[in-house]
């Protein structure tokens, strides 16, 4: 090889091996929190924070992490945090609604949880956020906007049982019983062995004198 050829080859290595080089081999954080490995997910965004504080996508994924590992108060900081930066990103609006929703605190989750709404009316979270507001709802007594938020939450995703059960409980506490009994009939369609909907139809036989039909 000559002269001129050493130079090349002595120049792609130098290219190959710069910091960039390394760079680009970080694992993917959204591939890890897909793939279910929520603890590597959150480890490689707390280091992308550190060489890019203001990246939104670390902090929505660094919050996703974080609340799939129970470790909603971080969550809850992050997501502040980030909304310091851009106010409005309706991902770390859900996050911080979610983080209060988890925490117990109803009011400053409802804060969030509705502002998402009105940002994001179709956002990909939206039957999440409805379900999280009729819970907190019930929470509070308030069994008439359960049960509003709670039918919009199957509205936009029918397939989950245990939505269903919930809005059975909001209209049998409003004793809304035919509806409910619609409800939890829903939810063990979904579910033939889910409790909560087995007890609530159980309660309303009991009430209503019908007798016991399969789901």
């Amino acid at each position: 090889m000559g002269r001129l050829g050493w130079i090349f080859l002595s120049v792609v290595l130098i290219i190959g091996f710069t910091p960039l080089s390394f760079a680009q081999e970080r694992p993917d954080a959204l591939q890890l929190y897909r793939d279910g490995n929520y603890q590597r997910a959150a480890e490689v965004c707390l280091d992308e924070l550190k060489e890019t504080p203001r990246n939104m996508n670390s902090y929505v994924v660094l919050g996703w992490s974080l609340i799939k590992l129970g470790r909603y108060k971080e969550a809850l900081d992050y997501g502040l945090k980030a909304l310091e930066i851009s106010r409005y990103d309706v991902r770390v609006i859900q996050i911080v609604g979610e983080a209060y929703y988890y925490l117990g605190n109803n009011q400053e989750a409802l804060k969030y949880l509705e502002e998402y709404t009105v940002i994001a009316p179709t956002g990909d979270l939206i039957g999440e956020v409805y379900y999280q507001m009729g819970e907190i709802f019930i929470r509070l007594g308030e069994y008439n906007r359960a049960d509003l938020a709670l039918s919009t939450a199957v509205f936009y995703n029918p397939r989950i049982a245990l939505w269903w059960a919930r809005l059975g409980y909001a209209r049998e506490q409003t004793k809304d019983y035919r509806y409910a009994m619609e409800a939890y009939g829903k939810a063990l369609q979904l579910n033939p062995n889910l409790n909560d909907a087995l007890r609530g139809r159980q309660r309303l036989q009991g009430l209503t004198g019908q007798p016991e039909s399969r789901p």
